[in-house]
């Protein structure tokens, strides 16, 4: 009897279609009008083709595989979801032209639609090189400067300059006498070269800011009080930058990556309650297909790379890496916590509030 399972395995392995086979089935459901069918018949190839010794056939029928998912799930009136797979369809393929006459309006539709999300982020304010450019032409506004002394001082963009013992010095200062005559000396103890009648520490920081509330400014919040604000602020401009979309597994800080479900509803949806079957549907529910977003015209990761010589000498790496990530019910343009950039970033703001001048190489 032993014997025979190999065999009953094996003629059992031969019914089963190839992953053509499968290919070739889907296309011609969503052919004949059997959308649903064709649904069902993608995701089995999508499951089958991830199986191991199967990544080079993976990799020639993902781009018809998302095509003919897309196109179904628009006939279905799923114009979201559709969109999704045009555009990682886009990505493999980007300058494929449809047909009006061979496919339903609601398919050129979401296409085009995909086609859009993907331009909105390529036109997005370039970053890949001009930050530095852009810095060195930039000019500070003549009202802009961090001389607006009220309560809220300590607050603003000079934070990154204050030791905690200057701060609670000044907010025991109740009167504007007296905050005057703190932030004349605290710049004063900052002013590299004292001799002359500026203070290129100062009109360095206060150019930064300016910069900063100019281009990263984020809904209500100051440009220079955000995370790509904090970081210009303290190292200046990268030598290079740039921004992808965002990938499944790219957000370092969340482990769920683009999973539209936190840890908790995950863990949740696995615990005993009611029948087995129910727990598996809840599991896929939380785990499967739809439970990832897509939308690479809201989710991406900003790129930050600083080389050596644009480094302060007093920070030792050849060079450094920040990622901001943007994400849906995540946030905008978040710095990640990875080790070597943050301290780094301590060693930046260390220098900085001791005056040191190094640590700011004026690009103009």
């Amino acid at each position: 009897m032993a014997l025979s399972i190999p065999a009953v395995l094996l003629s059992t392995l031969l019914l089963l279609p190839s992953l053509p086979e499968l290919f070739q089935k889907s296309k011609l459901q969503f052919q004949t009008g059997a959308y649903v069918e064709a649904l069902k018949t993608l995701d089995e190839l999508d499951t089958e083709s991830q199986k191991e010794g199967f990544e080079r056939d993976r990799a020639a029928l993902l781009p018809g595989l998302l095509f003919y998912k897309g196109a179904s799930l628009a006939v279905l009136g799923r114009a979201v979801e559709a969109r999704d797979a045009f555009a990682q369809y886009l990505t493999l393929q980007p300058n494929t032209q449809l047909d009006p006459a061979r496919y339903p309006r609601a398919v050129l539709a979401a296409f085009e639609e995909a086609r859009r999300s993907l331009d909105r982020v390529h036109q997005a304010p370039k970053l890949e090189g001009t930050l530095a450019a852009a810095y060195s032409a930039f000019r500070r506004p003549e009202t802009a400067s961090s001389d607006q002394i009220g309560e809220d001082w300590t607050q603003g963009p000079v934070r990154v300059l204050l030791t905690p013992e200057e701060m609670r010095d000044f907010e025991r200062y109740a009167d504007p006498v007296a905050r005057a005559t703190f932030v004349t000396t605290f710049w004063k103890s900052r002013d590299p070269r004292p001799e002359t009648p500026e203070n290129e520490f100062r009109e360095e920081f206060e150019k930064r800011v300016a910069f900063a509330d100019a281009h990263f400014t984020q809904d209500e919040t100051r440009g220079s009080l955000t995370d790509r604000g904090l970081v210009f602020i303290l190292l200046g401009p990268p030598t290079y930058s740039g921004r992808k979309p965002l990938q499944t597994g790219d957000d370092v800080a969340d482990s769920s990556g683009l999973s539209q479900y936190s840890r908790a509803q995950i863990e949740s949806a696995g615990r005993a309650g009611g029948s087995s079957t129910d727990r598996m549907a809840r599991i896929a529910k939380v785990t499967g297909p739809g439970a990832k977003i897509q939308d690479a015209a809201s989710n991406w990761v900003e790129v930050w790379h600083y080389l050596r010589r644009d480094l302060p000498s007093q920070i030792p790496n050849n060079e450094l890496e920040f990622q901001f990530v943007t994400k849906v019910g995540y946030g905008k343009n978040v710095l990640q916590r990875d080790s070597q950039p943050l301290a780094a970033l301590e060693r930046a703001r260390s220098l900085a509030r001791a005056g040191r001048i190094a640590a700011y190489s004026p690009s103009s």
